[in-house]
């Protein structure tokens, strides 16, 4: 959690003690380091400079860094001498602090190799000294910083005793000062800098100092607590030993996404360093290491409970007596703090009294621990039963940020315990690699509709109760008087009709536009609500309303005493009069099943999303409210028709083709039309595909398949279905007609509603219980959870004619996008439309769907054409993709260019689409092979036509518009107010109608030609017309709709069949 801050920058000068009026001049950002210096690092290949600082003392500086120094002293720095890096290693020199020199700075060490050397204020040659920035010589203080303590380290590895050498510290664990530093003990490092800097001013130490921007770690939880680098004595596993094994481990994990594996968890793996076992904490696992008060080499770790009673059958007898006087205490903290740090025993090898370290173990070991130590393996009776059956788990999911703690936690323990011999001791058969899980999910982070990470604090985050329950949120109430000057603007905007509140939260109920209506209310005092209008501003933070003082005095509401300052996560927690709910009525929330809908199908579960309100709700929209209109649908026809699958079958277990064939009415998918044979083979695709894919763990996969199956379902079989559904069923014909639809979509719904009963478990009960449990109460089982998953219909499969629709169904879209972009409305036809198909073997096959696409798009005539038969009625253009192709090719980009420009742009337009890539020829000869992602294809239509392209061929619609064309377009027109009328007057399915219209003779002409259509669509029974000439006599009852169509008035009167005309 690194943040951006200004913090102070010091350059400091430490006096060589060989060369008097020479200093080595130091930087540092952080001053409160500076009393537990230990060492001055230089680069041995870097070039340093003797420069003239003042008053004849001279300072070393690097020379690439001398520049910006006189920069920041504002003055020239004479060069008085040169030397290199490696000429001022192990020069000595004076520390800024004598807080440990006093004592140390005569010290030394013998070395492994002979002679002996001072512990520490001597200059080193370290690899991480840069020429970034500063002055090219580091200040080291060994007890902060990774590399600082590593340098500290390989001077140990020279001595003889490195025990020999204390750690110099000034800071306490506490992240105060010690009592080395005198009166400036206890204070907080932070609050040291400004004392430590005046006190290096005044002793003539200080060269230079300003404040710098850079990133500083601050604590991921506590979001304003800086943190600092401490080194402390600690217990280790050395899991350097092991990590060959792990790594091999590792490999056979399956993951995803894949790019972990030897990604950002292989590389963890592979720099792996020794664990840190032991943590400096009241909370957690007590480390079990007794250490004897003899003789501190002795060290033992007792295994159990039973294991420290051998040794001292009375060593736990205080926490016997504590339980005894409170029963509560439960039993198994007998091995936990405060108890077992008064547990001693005599030390096995010398018989002198043990006692516990005082560390407890890091938290992620018991998380490793997890999958043996839940059913208390190996001790407990039946535990490595247990254990064997759930070992190794199938798969485990968490979020990245535990490549380096639970993944890791999990695979090494794992990896570290159960080795051959682990496994013989206790019974256990060894399992091959992978173990403990065999997959894992990463899951990416949640984040804000902004892509922010989601924070309690910042308040960004959308609370559960928006989705799951109602749509409000609590705010702290304020008024003008607590706004700063700069907000008070504000006040002129404020009413008692009136709320305020900051965008991001007025979004965050999804509200839309200046202004929404809202109810505001005490949470103990809902009765008393006030609707106002919610109006969102800047400058407000989040959580926070501003009300009038009326508006504060209804509710009664007090100034939310923290006033603008209030953090978001405090707002739940104020006085009931220091909050208050704003709500939304007009909408529901989502609920639970939207919830998961969401995060299953916005995006891969590796990568971020973006959650939200508005988020949740456009992915309902998309699917579950989608599929309850297609429900909807089935069940008012089905309720019409009198329609039950039981029909001559009340004693069906089951949904599947099988066990309905004993319906009345049921006849074979194979029997059935190609609209149904298609949506019965798209349905079973689907289930083959769904299931494969949650095989695979590919639930976003799985997700997106099934909202393409339901958008095929509504869009297409429905849609083309609906005359089916809306026919007679007296005819025979009719009636096997829509019975087939009938079966057909209670087929796909039933068999789609147990698809997804995994994914969204309440909405699929509640579709279950109404289309299989309805109709069968007893024979069928009672939850669709109790259900198999639905097998994939092999019989119903048919690849060739997905194939077709699948082009059918783009082609169309083409056709329909052509239109939008064109602004050709879709009611209005047009005499042909020209399609190129791509994929030359595909046309003969779309022959039988040419009615289909014609009705789609309402054309007069279809012409399948194969490429380069579209005559001058298009033109393509191809140009590179310079952003995806430039850093590919680099220079040859403009090559590409050219050769784009001088090629058969048909011939290309058709590889690409149909393969994916095309080949080209640069100049030179080279043969350069480009994607569809790499290539921008652009269809330029000539005048009279509109056209667009996509994978499955190109559309080209002829836009000339004949009077017969014109006046066909208005009958629709007419058709789409007539169904207008009927929703308004709320009308049941099946309601019929009589109208009457006024017009123009145009209209007379056109409604005498359509009037059979007119009335068989708007169930019209009675359609009279009456000829008007001129505005002046459209009538202005009630009743009477006026409108204007194509240019012409048309009035209109829809009345219930049977009401009086």
């Amino acid at each position: 959690n690194y943040k951006t801050v200004d913090d102070p920058s010091l350059f400091v000068a430490l006096p060589l003690v060989d060369e008097p009026g020479v200093s080595l001049c130091v930087w540092t950002t952080t001053p409160w380091t500076l009393p537990s210096n230990g060492y001055a690092a230089v680069k041995a290949d870097i070039a340093y400079v003797e420069v003239d600082y003042q008053d004849g003392e001279r300072l070393i500086i690097a020379e690439a860094l001398r520049e910006s120094v006189e920069k920041k002293l504002k003055r020239k720095l004479e060069v008085v001498g040169r030397r290199q890096g490696r000429e001022l290693v192990g020069k000595r020199y004076r520390p800024c602090f004598d807080c440990f020199s006093k004592d140390l700075f005569d010290s030394v060490a013998e070395l492994k190799e002979g002679g002996s050397e001072s512990i520490y204020w001597r200059v080193l040659d370290e690899d991480f000294v840069t020429l970034d920035t500063g002055t090219g010589i580091v200040h080291i203080a060994p007890a902060f910083g990774e590399d600082d303590n590593l340098a500290h380290k390989g001077q140990l590895r020279r001595y003889r005793d490195p025990d020999a050498v204390p750690l110099i510290c000034s800071v306490a664990p506490d992240g105060t000062l010690t009592e080395v530093m005198g009166e400036l003990a206890g204070t907080w490092v932070k609050d040291a800098d400004p004392l430590l800097t005046a006190d290096l001013e005044q002793r003539g130490l200080l060269v230079h100092h300003e404040l710098y921007r850079h990133e500083y770690p601050f604590c991921w939880r506590a979001d304003d607590d800086p943190l600092i680098q401490l080194a402390r004595p600690a217990w280790y596993i050395r899991t350097t030993e092991r990590i060959d094994q792990d790594i091999a481990n590792n490999q056979q994990i399956n993951w995803l996404p894949g790019h972990i594996k030897d990604g950002r968890f292989g590389d963890f793996l592979r720099n792996n360093v020794d664990w840190a076992l032991s943590r400096e904490r009241f909370w957690g696992t007590p480390l079990n290491v007794w250490v004897c008060s003899e003789d501190p080499s002795h060290e033992h770790a007792p295994a159990s409970v039973a294991a420290i009673e051998q040794l001292n059958p009375k060593a736990f007898d205080h926490f016997h007596d504590a339980r005894r006087q409170d029963p509560s205490i439960n039993e198994h903290l007998i091995v936990h703090k405060p108890w077992i740090d008064e547990v001693t025993f005599p030390c096995p090898e010398c018989g002198a009294v043990m006692h516990r370290v005082t560390e407890v173990i890091d938290a992620w070991f018991d998380s490793g621990s997890m999958p043996f130590a839940q059913c208390g393996f190996p001790h407990v009776p039946g535990s490595v039963e247990t254990f064997a059956k759930a070992w190794p788990a199938d798969f485990i999911s968490e979020a990245i940020d535990q490549t380096r703690g639970w993944f890791y936690s999990l695979l090494m323990v794992s990896t570290l315990v159960f080795d051959e011999a682990t496994c013989q001791a206790v019974g256990l058969e060894r399992k091959d690699y992978p173990h403990p899980y065999k997959a894992c999910v990463v899951l990416g982070h949640v984040c804000d509709r902004r892509g922010k990470k989601e924070s309690k604090s910042k308040g960004n985050y959308t609370p559960p109760d928006v989705i799951l329950g109602r749509v409000r949120m609590e705010f702290a109430p304020v008024t003008v008087d607590q706004l700063p000057g700069k907000l008070q603007k504000l006040a002129t905007e404020l009413d008692d009709g009136v709320a305020l509140v900051s965008r991001d939260d007025y979004e965050g109920l999804d509200l839309t536009g200046s202004a929404a209506p809202v109810r505001l209310y005490r949470a103990d005092r809902e009765d008393e609500a006030q609707d106002l209008a919610l109006t969102p501003v800047k400058g407000l933070p989040r959580r926070v309303v501003l009300l009038s003082q009326g508006v504060m005095q209804a509710l009664g509401l007090s100034p939310c005493s923290e006033g603008l300052e209030v953090k978001p996560n405090d707002v739940p927690f104020n006085e009931q009069a220091e909050r208050c709910t704003v709500e939304d009525p007009s909408r529901h929330a989502p609920g639970a099943d939207a919830f998961r809908w969401f995060f299953y199908a916005a995006s891969p579960p590796w990568t971020n999303t973006r959650h939200s309100l508005t988020n949740v709700r456009l992915a309902q929209k998309d699917f579950l409210i989608k599929l309850r209109n297609v429900y909807a649908f089935f069940t008012i026809y089905a309720d019409i028709d009198g329609f039950s699958p039981a029909a001559g079958n009340p004693d069906a277990s089951d949904t599947t083709p099988a066990a309905l064939a004993r319906s009345a009415g049921y006849r074979p998918a194979a029997d059935r039309t190609e609209l149904d044979r298609w949506i019965s083979s798209e349905v079973a695709l689907a289930v083959d595909e769904v299931s494969r894919a949650l095989s695979n763990y590919g639930v976003y996969e799985a997700a997106q398949r099934l909202i393409e199956l339901v958008d095929g379902l509504s869009n297409w079989y429905v849609r083309r279905s609906r005359s089916r559904f809306w026919a007679s069923a007296e005819d025979g014909a009719l009636k096997q007609d829509k019975l087939d639809a009938s079966f057909t979509l209670y087929e796909a719904l039933v068999t789609i509603v147990k698809a997804i009963a995994p994914f969204v478990p309440f909405f699929a009960e509640q579709l279950y219980q109404n289309l299989v449990r309805g109709p069968w109460p007893d024979s069928q089982p009672q939850s669709v959870h109790l259900c198999g998953y639905p097998q994939a219909d092999a019989a119903a499969i048919d690849k060739p004619l997905a194939d077709e629709m699948a082009a059918v169904r783009e082609l169309v879209s083409l056709g329909l996008q052509v239109r939008t972009a064109g602004k050709l409305r879709v009611r209005q036809p047009l005499s042909c439309a020209d399609i190129v198909v791509s994929v030359a073997e595909l046309a003969p096959r779309l022959e039988g769907h040419r009615a289909l696409v014609a009705e789609e798009l309402n054309v007069h005539e279809v012409r399948w054409l194969l490429p380069g038969q579209e005559g001058a009625a298009v033109a393509y253009q191809l140009k590179p993709n310079f952003r995806v192709l430039g850093p590919r090719l680099g220079k040859k980009v403009q090559l590409v260019k050219k050769a784009l420009g001088t090629a058969d742009a048909g011939a290309l337009r058709a590889e690409l689409a149909q393969q994916g890539r095309c080949g080209i020829e640069i100049d030179g000869g080279e043969h350069i092979e480009l994607t569809d992602e790499e290539v921008q294809v652009t269809v330029v239509a000539s005048e009279g036509f509109a056209a667009a392209g996509g994978r499955a061929g190109v559309v080209v619609l002829h836009t000339g518009l004949t009077d017969e064309l014109l006046d066909e377009g208005l009958a629709r027109e007419v058709l789409a107010r007539l169904q207008g009328q009927r929703k308004k007057l709320d009308l049941g399915y099946t309601d019929h109608i009589a109208v009457t219209l006024r017009g123009s003779e145009r209209l007379a002409r056109v409604v005498t030609a359509e009037g059979e259509q007119l009335m068989r669509e708007a169930l019209c029974d009675e359609l009279q017309f009456q000829l008007v000439d001129g505005e002046s006599e459209l009538p202005d009852e009630e009743g009477w709709v006026l409108d204007e169509v194509q240019g012409e008035q048309v009035a209109l009167r829809v009345l219930p069949q049977g009401s009086a005309s």
